[in-house]
């Protein structure tokens, strides 16, 4: 009882307990890396609206350079030796690149429409320049006929005097400008067999004869370039098994008219592709190559020594030894064995990793435009590049037969330079016609000559034309096309003279 007097009854609530402080995250070790802010870091300038625009041009441009200084130091022991000018092929390359950024500038400038519009024409002009070269070819082979007045036909090039253009890399753009065309066009009809086998498939398949009867190599680029484009326009997975049964029965018809001279230019010789393919199943040791002096494996166990001789940092830039005549083609075909060796296995993988950013950032602009074409160009141009470099390295390494395809950006050549970059320039065009970019650009436009002089703004992503305005009344509707007075026409509206009466079930009949 006496207890009681001493408890005290309270209105005011019970004080709140102030929660416990957490202890702070341990800091990052001095001079070490925190992996989730590096993570987060990347999110965000991925997250970026131009990020696709700047990721195609850093890692073209760096593949750009990175090609000018191997060319160099691969060619410039031979360009001494032969005229004194240890810098006559890095001033010829540097050339074409000067052609190239050029073209690049000029096709970044383009909307999709114009691209659509030129598909045709280009794609004639590649197959008549094929043709061309192939009749100046056959000539020569059969007849003796080494030119035509000033126009000279090489295996894979044809010759206006000092100019060269290899019809083959023409043919690669034309085709991704074309297919991506028409299979827009298509649109949902691409369902139907019949919608692929007119026009895409007699074409695809007259390309793939002008090309590949003397350059394998770019016929297999081809083929990845319209496994890419049928891939973006979601055909379906039995469509692509019958493609592939295709491809593979034309590669091995390929692969037996080399000993009728196919590729070669010479009935007399023997089916070099054959032999490729039997040195890739079953390779000799190099003992048995040099003392049996075996052809078809000479090229592929040089290359093979050049990168065991770089090892993990290479020998050092211009200090390759197995570019003074010891590596046929060393500074075209197998320019990334002279990489590895100079370069080691450091510089092999920047050029793999720069190659996985383009094929990655393609990828990107494909999945992020709205227009069909932009999506299918965008594919197929990723397709052929990418393809063409994983079809050169692998041949390099062994991993896949040899072809004899350049390396895109990093090898020897004009021609194929100056397209790879005018695709290049094509990509950075969609880049900006993403939704985020337009967006972007639109809201905060840069200054009137940096538009005039590198790119316009592009279009805002949903606009459309203003409707037309109608037409004039030109007097009374034709008896014919008035409209029926009757129940089928009344049905579309609410009749006035009918009541609404009944149950709601039957007046929703």
């Amino acid at each position: 009882m006496g207890e009681g007097r001493d408890i005290q009854v309270t209105s005011d609530p019970p004080a709140r307990r102030a929660p416990a402080a957490t202890p702070p995250a341990d800091p990052p070790a001095a001079g070490g890396w925190d992996p989730a802010g590096g993570l987060a870091a990347l999110r965000g300038l991925l997250a970026r609206p131009l990020a696709s625009y700047y990721l195609l041009l850093s890692s073209a441009g760096l593949l750009l350079l990175i090609g000018l200084t191997m060319v160099f130091s691969a060619t410039s022991v031979r360009d001494y030796v032969l005229d004194g000018n240890a810098s006559a092929s890095l001033t010829k390359q540097t050339v074409f690149a000067v052609i190239g950024v050029a073209a690049f500038w000029a096709c970044q400038r383009l909307p999709a429409s114009t691209f659509r519009a030129v598909s045709r024409p280009a794609l004639g002009v590649a197959v008549a320049l094929l043709l061309l070269l192939n009749l100046l070819v056959a000539l020569e082979s059969l007849f003796g006929v080494e030119s035509i007045g000033p126009l000279k036909g090489e295996l894979l090039s044809l010759s206006l005097g000092p100019i060269s253009l290899q019809p083959a890399e023409v043919a690669k753009f034309a085709l991704v400008l074309w297919g991506a065309h028409v299979l827009a066009r298509k649109g949902a009809a691409l369902g139907w067999w019949r919608e692929l086998a007119t026009p895409l498939f007699p074409v695809v398949g007259l390309l793939f004869v002008l090309v590949g009867f003397n350059d394998l190599g770019s016929m297999l680029c081809l083929v990845a370039l319209v496994v890419g484009l049928l891939w973006a326009a979601g055909v379906r997975s039995r469509v692509f098994a019958s493609l592939s049964a295709l491809g593979l029965l034309g590669i091995g018809l390929l692969v037996a008219v080399a000993s009728l001279g196919a590729g070669s230019g010479s009935r007399d010789a023997d089916n070099y592709r054959l032999g490729r393919l039997t040195m890739w199943l079953d390779p000799p040791s190099p003992k048995t190559c040099f003392d049996e002096q075996l052809e078809n494996c000479y090229q592929l166990i040089q290359a093979r020594y050049a990168i065991g001789n770089g090892g993990w940092f290479g020998v050092g830039l211009g200090q390759s030894s197995f570019k003074y005549g010891w590596l046929p083609e060393a500074h075209n075909d197998f320019i990334f064995a002279i990489v590895a060796e100079e370069l080691g296995v450091v510089g092999c993988t920047v050029i793999l990793v720069l190659f996985a950013v383009l094929a990655y950032t393609g990828m990107r602009i494909a999945r992020r435009v709205e227009d069909p074409f932009r999506r299918l160009a965008a594919a197929g141009v990723t397709a052929w590049l990418v393809g063409q470099a994983v079809i050169n390295i692998g041949g390099v390494t062994g991993l896949l037969p040899l072809t004899g395809v350049p390396l895109p950006f990093i090898s020897d050549g004009g021609s194929a330079l100056v397209v790879t970059l005018a695709a290049i320039g094509m990509l950075a065009s969609f880049a900006r016609a993403e939704p985020d970019a337009a967006r972007a650009l639109h809201a905060r436009p840069p200054a009137r000559w940096v538009r005039l002089v590198w790119a316009p703004l592009p279009p805002l992503p949903g606009r459309r034309r203003r409707p037309a305005p109608p037409p004039a009344d030109r007097g009374p509707v034709p008896r014919s096309r008035q409209r029926r007075q009757d129940d089928q026409a009344a049905a579309r509206g609410a009749r006035p003279d009918r009541a609404r009466t009944g149950a709601a079930s039957e007046r929703r009949r």
